[in-house]
Formats: C-alpha cells, structure tokens, sequence
C-alpha cells in the first residue's frame, strides 16, 4: 500500500479546515427575530393622499402550487388595488421574508410574471425620487394579450435597497460575514395603461404619497436608508 504523500496530506488538511471555517462562517442570527416584528396590514395605511383601496376589486387567489411557495418563502405578503378621484388605479404588492439568504430570497417580477404567461418587454434600471431621496428602481413592462403593464419595483435587503443582483449578493454577504442573516421585501406597483411615462409619473406620486403618510420607522422598513437627494 503506498504512503500518503505530504502533498496530499497538506491538500486534505486545508480542505477540510476550509470546510470547518464555512460552517463556522455560516450565519445563523435572524435580524427578524431582533426587532419588532413587522406587520403589512397596519404598517401599510389603506387610505392616504387622493388614494384609498378600490373595494370594488376582488383579490387575486393564487394557484395551490403558487400558494405553497409563497408560503414557504414569505411570512407576509400584501396585495391592493387603490384608486382616485381621477379614476386611476394602482396595484400595490408587498412580499416580506425574514430570511433572505440564497433559498429563501424574495421572487423578481422577471421571473414572477413570465411564470403567469406574460411576456417582458422592457427592463430597465431607473431612480425614484421621494423628495429628500432617492430610490433605485426597476421600471418593467409586462404584456399579456391587449394588456400592458408597466411596473416598478425595488427590493431591500435588510436596511438596504438593491435591484442589481450583484449588489444585492454583497449586501448578503456583508450581513453574512458577521453571522447575520437580513430580511427583506420586495415592493412592487403596477397599473394596467399604455402611456407607460404616464404610468411611472403616477406610479411615482403614489409612492411618494404612501411614504408621505408613513412613520419615520414605517419608511425605514419600506425603504431601507436611502441616497439623499441632491
């Protein structure tokens, strides 16, 4: 039988060191569970500004299988249709998980609404202006037949917003480094209209009115610590 070399030796040595340092490394501490906890029905105001809840929208109910990922995903989600004197309508969805690492992180629109049949025909990178500061945005356009949806959304990752997936990769990283694993929600507004610079415009003033009429903390949870504006 021949003798392990030193060589080898060594190589195992360092694989199973490296082994032993990733589950040392591996974050174990839920933020979620720190803090308050956080509940979208009431941290959400059902009317504020020129909006209120459109009552005459009946929810969406989900698939059984869809419904069994958001389960395992989510811990809440929130669905809405508001609507305003002026007769525009906007569907707000909120989707919140305590635990945001690789298995459990929220669903993209991009890959969301083309598992319901619809096909993306523009995705790119914007900023939402909230007065005092500013928010990096995906701006999306979703068709389904003769309907055309523009969409906005961004998603946090503990107290910061990111929709580059490489950013958001290093914000987990950062938490993970120091055994922590984030929460994080995705926001997401869309309405059914052609015009979409007219859909972003209005999709903008209601965002800025819902944060408008929110608590400093309700913000915070929302929206992280944004970009000042300048």
């Amino acid at each position: 039988m021949k003798l392990i070399s030193f060589k080898h030796l060594v190589i195992g040595l360092c694989m199973f060191v490296a082994a032993g340092m990733a589950l040392a490394l591996k974050p174990t501490h839920k933020i979620a569970d720190a803090g308050p906890k956080i509940d979208l029905e009431v941290l959400i105001p059902k009317q504020f500004g020129d909006w209120k809840i459109d009552e005459t929208i009946a929810p969406l109910i989900a698939n059984p299988e869809q419904e069994a990922l958001i389960t395992k995903i989510y811990n809440q989600t929130l669905s809405r249709t508001y609507v305003n004197p002026r007769g525009e309508r906007i569907m707000l969805s909120i989707a919140y998980g305590g635990d945001q690492s690789d298995d459990m992180q929220v669903h993209k629109p991009e890959i969301c609404y083309p598992a319901q049949g619809f096909q993306i025909l523009k995705n790119a990178t914007d900023t939402l202006s909230t007065g005092d500061s500013r928010i990096p945005v995906k701006r999306l356009i979703a068709t389904q037949g003769q309907r055309i949806e523009p969409i906005t959304y961004w998603r946090t990752v503990g107290d910061a917003v990111e929709v580059s997936g490489v950013k958001w990769k290093l914000q987990q990283l950062k938490y993970g480094l120091t055994g922590k694993i984030p929460d994080g929600l995705l926001f997401r507004i869309s309405s059914i209209q052609a015009d979409e610079a007219k859909a972003y415009q209005t999709q903008d003033a209601f965002t800025r009115d819902l944060l408008k009429a929110m608590s400093p903390s309700g913000r915070e949870r929302i929206i992280g610590n944004p970009t000042p504006a300048t």
